[in-house]
């Protein structure tokens, strides 16, 4: 690393470029509940993210099995279900969309926060490529259980509709 970069400022940009990142992604999902679900639409995020555990190829990465586990529990228990609970569904005409919750937006910002504070107090004890690893496992499991449960109310609320009109 280049001498004339103090490495308190790599956090502080790092910190900012994630909470940028963040509100982007807000940003795009409330743009989406314009737009009809779809199979390949529910399914995609996680099938795209899978490609992430490449990472652990990396031997920088690798870490215990148990914090692995634990990392991707905490998403798929905790992490996700804020967002489950704020996910519902709605059919118009003939398609799907998700109902735009009011407090989606600040679940995201809660769900960074916390995040922010975690990794925080994580990178303390063990390297960066860990903490990233870690991270991604939390990430994963959250988004993987959270895009289930759609997958899971997206055909029941089609098969409901498809029986109301027969």
């Amino acid at each position: 690393m280049p001498s004339f970069i103090n490495p308190s400022y790599l956090q502080i940009f790092a910190t900012l470029g994630t909470v940028v990142l963040a509100l982007l992604v807000i940003f795009v999902r409330l743009k989406a509940s314009h737009r009809p679900v779809t199979v390949k639409k529910i399914i995609m995020p996680p099938v795209g993210m899978s490609t992430g555990l490449l990472m652990f190829v990396y031997p920088p990465t690798h870490f215990p099995f148990w914090w692995g586990i634990i990392a991707f529990a905490v998403g798929w228990l905790i992490f996700s279900y804020p967002l489950i609970r704020s996910t519902k569904f709605e059919i118009s005409g003939e398609q799907v969309f998700v109902q735009r919750s009011q407090g989606f937006a600040f679940i995201l910002l809660g769900l960074l926060a916390i995040r922010l504070i975690l990794h925080e107090f994580i990178q303390k004890y063990v390297s960066i490529p860990q903490t990233g690893g870690l991270f991604f496992l939390l990430a994963f499991g959250m988004i993987l259980r959270w895009r289930l449960y759609m997958l899971k109310e997206y055909h029941l609320v089609v098969g409901t509709n498809a029986e109301t009109r027969s």
